[in-house]
C-alpha cells in the first residue's frame, strides 16, 4: 500500500538525493517549481529530461538508467502510463529507497512491484506540499 502515514512520509523526506524524472526547464510548470523548492531546501537533484542539458543548474540525464550518481528518491512527473518503465529502471539501481509519484500520477501495479522489492511508494501526493506540512523548514 502506498504510504500515507505522516511519520513514514517524514522518513522519506529525510532522504536527500532525488532523481526528478520529467524535470522541466519551464519555470511555470510544477515539474520545475517543486524541484526548485527541494533544491532550496538542501536536496541534491538528478534531473531526468532527454530534451535538456541541465535543469536548475544541474546536469540533466536522458533517462533514470543514465543517472550516474546515487539516488534515494525517484520523483515522477510523467504520465501514469510511463510509471512502470520508470519503476523498472529504479529497480535496476542500487540504493533507491522510495518512489514518489506527484499528483495525478498513479500506477498500482508498478507500486506493488516497487513495494515487493522493498522500496517505499508514495502516489498522487506533492513532495513540496508534504515537505512544507511535515518538515516545517523556516527557510520559506
Amino acid at each position: 500500500m502506498p504510504i500515507e502515514d505522516p511519520e513514514k512520509l517524514r522518513q522519506i523526506l529525510d532522504y536527500d538525493r532525488v532523481a526528478v524524472v520529467g524535470a522541466s526547464t519551464s519555470h511555470e510548470k510544477a515539474a520545475h517549481i517543486v524541484p526548485a523548492y527541494l533544491q532550496r531546501h538542501g536536496y541534491e537533484l538528478r534531473p531526468v529530461n532527454p530534451h535538456a542539458s541541465d535543469v536548475l543548474g544541474e546536469r540533466a540525464f536522458d533517462s533514470l538508467s543514465d543517472v550516474v550518481d546515487p539516488v534515494d528518491i525517484v520523483q515522477i512527473f510523467r504520465p501514469s502510463e510511463e510509471v512502470p518503465d520508470i519503476v523498472s529502471q529504479a529497480l535496476d539501481r542500487d540504493g533507491v529507497k522510495a518512489i514518489w509519484m506527484q499528483p495525478g500520477t498513479q500506477n498500482d501495479e508498478a507500486a506493488r512491484a516497487a513495494e515487493a522489492a522493498g522500496i517505499a511508494v508514495v502516489q498522487d501526493r506533492c513532495m513540496k506540499v508534504e515537505h512544507g506540512q511535515l518538515i516545517r523548514n523556516p527557510m520559506d
